[in-house]
């Protein structure tokens, strides 16, 4: 299954002194530039741009990266037009393979990477809902009253935002924070249906056992310690996660962690 999503962001920040809040801020190929630098530290790192927010800036990233992996014979493929998208999913399993990748061929030894990127940094934000440009002000003079001369000797007032640029910032947040809720609900859904098929597994190998003692034949101790143990995992909940019981409306053929 490789590392999670926290622990991937965790092992990131510390390898390259940057303070990544999101796997999908890979999809800017930047930090996984540096990660391989690290590796052979021969990445041309000034071609590398950190702060980006376009889709045409990330690919030129992945350039410098996809030359990485030619010179270095990496067998490979980068599935660029897909983790330019900056989707959860596709970041996160190429982030798990370039870790694995990584604890191979790490030489050890110390590696400065502010000093190889020149100081350069990422912001928090995600790079998928860049936030809306702002207008700018606008002087305007007050009118006069009609029939009036208009008033002298007072400064001229900027005036105030206007609303249409108010709800194009809002609408860029909402969907950042839109994106960011469907990226945790597939990592979720991800990790659930892994739990189901391990599930599934047990209690197969778990029938089958009783079937066994059911024919008198004798069953593998070490065997079923294991699935009571795996099972004792499976269903161990916390509080506010409790399993509903019979009496609760849950079917007694609906299954439930």
């Amino acid at each position: 299954m490789g590392e999670s999503r926290q622990e991937l962001i965790s092992w990131m920040n510390d390898l390259l002194q940057l303070s990544l809040t999101r796997v999908e801020q890979c999809g800017t190929g930047a930090p996984l530039c540096q990660i391989f630098d690290s590796i052979y530290g021969d990445v041309p790192m000034t071609k590398v741009k950190f702060n980006v927010n376009s889709e045409y800036q990330y690919i030129g990233n992945f350039k410098v990266l996809q030359a990485v992996f030619l010179h270095h014979k990496i067998e490979k493929t980068i599935p660029v037009e897909r983790l330019t998208k900056c989707k959860f999913q596709d970041n996160l399993e190429f982030l798990q393979w370039v870790k694995k990748f990584w604890d191979q061929f790490y030489p050890g030894g110390d590696y400065d990477p502010v000093a190889r990127r020149k100081g350069q940094g990422m912001t928090s934000s995600a790079p998928a809902a860049p936030a809306a440009a702002r207008a700018p002000s606008v002087v305007s003079s007050r009118k006069a009253s009609s029939g009036a001369p208009p008033v002298t000797g007072i400064a001229p007032r900027n005036r105030t935002p206007s609303t249409g640029v108010q709800v194009a910032q809002l609408q860029a947040e909402s969907a950042a924070l839109r994106e960011q809720a469907e990226g945790l609900e597939r990592e979720r859904d991800f990790y659930f249906n892994k739990l189901r098929e391990i599930e599934i597994l047990v209690q197969a190998v778990a029938d089958e056992d009783a079937a066994l003692a059911e024919s008198g034949q004798p069953a593998n101790a070490e065997k079923d310690l294991l699935i009571k143990q795996i099972q004792d995992i499976l269903y161990t909940t916390e509080e506010g996660f409790e399993i509903p019981d019979q009496a609760d409306g849950v079917p007694d053929d609906e299954e439930t962690f």
